[in-house]
């Protein structure tokens, strides 16, 4: 059999449907907007996260009799006092509490300094005077170009003060309309679509699903870890607990990638602040702790079967999604990767003959 037969073939089995092609294109065209005009549409896909966050509220009010406006009007102010909260007391707390932690980077370099000598002397063998002198110049000049990265951020964030604004009035405008009219604007993208589409309804009920239930409970996960985080730190006496909570609240966007990543400055600045005692022991227990309620009982009871992702499938998605469209890539990439899952799950095929007689007389697994 040739390669143009095979290919032929492969064409038939998944093509032949017309709603398939259809689809096919509709999808291509979709993930090319989204390559080529993500930044430009990064407001209304902001929007839209908000959006399914904050639908679930308005379900839950309006079974509570709750006309439809005023259950929208009340979950978009909860919406709008959560950012004011964010703008007015988080973030200038991590922004002051990141500064403080780079002007004790000089003291950190110092103690830093003091174990190598020590090292050396202990263990001559193990490194040398010139390796230790070498990676405390290396680690100068990464802190120098940190400093000159916030210098810099802070003097051409000015000009983008502008664009930051217009997000903060753009999103929020586009939230409330996407609460309000959430039914004509289904319906308006319904009537572009071809008539026959029972594979298109039944991927989109099912991804609609999948997606709500992934951001609200994505986002009730960041607030509950980030939370007992910052209680757990802040117990324990670690400093910048508001810092290192905000990233290990954070980090779960990023399933075993993020946790492995964050553990490294907190055990850092645990090690520079206790020093190697029953505290940094603590610290390191505590953390492991919450990593192991959130990945065993945290994510299984609030997720349960609606992310049925392997492991490495989901490292591959963050991989690829976030090298193709930054924070948002990894943010969508479960979502995503849900989204190919249910494609060729629902995908039709055209069966041969001999193919639907063993469909047929095949058990059927319960």
């Amino acid at each position: 059999m040739s390669f143009r037969d095979v290919f032929v073939g492969w064409i038939h089995r998944y093509f032949s449907d017309e709603e398939a092609v259809i689809f096919a294109l509709l999808l291509t065209a979709f993930f090319v907007a989204l390559f080529f005009f993500g930044a430009m549409l990064a407001p209304f896909l902001t929007a839209v996260v908000f959006a399914y966050l904050l639908q679930g509220i308005v379900t839950q009010l309006e079974k509570h009799r709750l006309p439809q406006l005023l259950a929208v009007i009340l979950a978009f102010s909860l919406f709008v006092g959560g950012l004011l909260a964010l703008l007015f007391w988080l973030f200038p707390l991590i922004w002051n509490q990141l500064v403080s932690l780079t002007r004790e980077f000089p003291e950190m370099l110092r103690m830093v300094q003091v174990w190598l000598d020590q090292l050396h002397e202990n263990y001559p063998q193990l490194i040398s005077q010139q390796q230790a002198n070498s990676l405390i110049n290396d680690a100068i000049g990464e802190i120098r170009q940190l400093g000159h990265l916030l210098v810099s951020l802070s003097l051409s964030s000015i000009p983008s003060l502008i664009a930051w604004l217009v997000y903060l009035i753009l999103v929020p405008i586009l939230v409330f309309f996407l609460l309000k009219d959430r039914r004509q604007l289904t319906g308006f993208i319904t009537s572009m679509m071809p008539q026959k589409r029972a594979l298109m309804t039944r991927i989109w009920h099912e991804m609609d699903i999948q997606i709500a239930n992934y951001i609200r409970g994505k986002a009730l996960e960041i607030l509950i870890v980030g939370v007992v985080t910052w209680i757990a730190f802040a117990w324990l006496g670690l400093n910048y607990a508001e810092l290192l909570a905000l990233l290990v609240g954070l980090s779960v966007l990023v399933p075993y990638i993020g946790a492995a990543v964050v553990t490294l400055p907190i055990a850092l600045i645990a090690l520079f602040q206790f020093g190697i005692s029953s505290e940094l022991a603590w610290v390191l227990a505590v953390y492991g702790i919450i990593q192991a309620l959130d990945g065993n009982v945290l994510v299984p009871l609030m997720f349960s079967e609606a992310v049925n992702l392997h492991p490495v499938s989901i490292i591959l998605a963050v991989l690829f999604f976030g090298g193709l469209w930054g924070f948002w890539g990894i943010f969508f990439a479960i979502p995503l990767a849900t989204l190919l899952k249910a494609i060729i799950n629902a995908w039709p095929r055209a069966l041969h003959p001999e193919d639907e007689v063993k469909q047929l007389t095949s058990p059927s697994e319960n």
